[in-house]
């Protein structure tokens, strides 16, 4: 599910393995509600390494503002894509069974000096795609009113009182 299939691709979607993709189509699908084009690949650090390192250096080269990198356990697929590009990487720690994403978040969010990644919450796929818009808002008007008007509407859906949950 990619926005604006017909446009160049602005963020690339990146998954450590399928399984993945229950917690990554959420940065899809919030890139699609702003409008923001994006495309989406399966790759490895450690599994497909020549597909990660070709991906990261052709990136800039093909117009991508943004790169959000999902990965679980050992996770290092944001890691290799920043050494290897320019482009703002985004780290989406995946909650793994073993230890419940905290070994995700600490291999994605423990960079050494002078290679950033932006790291998310475990499994905040949804806010990796609100940074990515982010950083696109700074040069692109449209997706700055979009993500503007984002804002006001998910403002207005939070109720002024409290109330339980309705019972089925």
């Amino acid at each position: 599910m990619s926005a604006g299939t017909t446009k160049t691709p602005l963020v690339g979607v990146l998954m450590g393995s399928n399984s993945d993709y229950p917690v990554m189509v959420a940065v899809s699908e919030i890139l699609l509600k702003l409008g923001v084009p994006s495309e989406e690949f399966v790759m490895s650090a450690h599994r497909t390494p020549d597909r990660v390192l070709k991906y990261a250096q052709e990136a800039e080269g093909r117009g991508l503002k943004a790169i959000i990198a999902g990965a679980g356990g050992a996770a290092h697929l944001a890691g290799v894509i920043a050494s290897h590009t320019l482009v703002p990487v985004i780290g989406v720690p995946i909650k793994s069974k073993a230890l419940k994403g905290l070994d995700s978040l600490l291999s994605t969010v423990n960079m050494p000096p002078g290679i950033p990644v932006a790291t998310m919450a475990i499994d905040g796929a949804k806010n990796a795609g609100l940074m990515a818009a982010a950083i696109i808002a700074l040069t692109d008007f449209d997706v700055r009113e979009r993500l503007k008007i984002f804002r006001v509407q998910q403002s207005a859906n939070v109720p002024i009182k409290p109330s339980l949950p309705s019972k089925p």
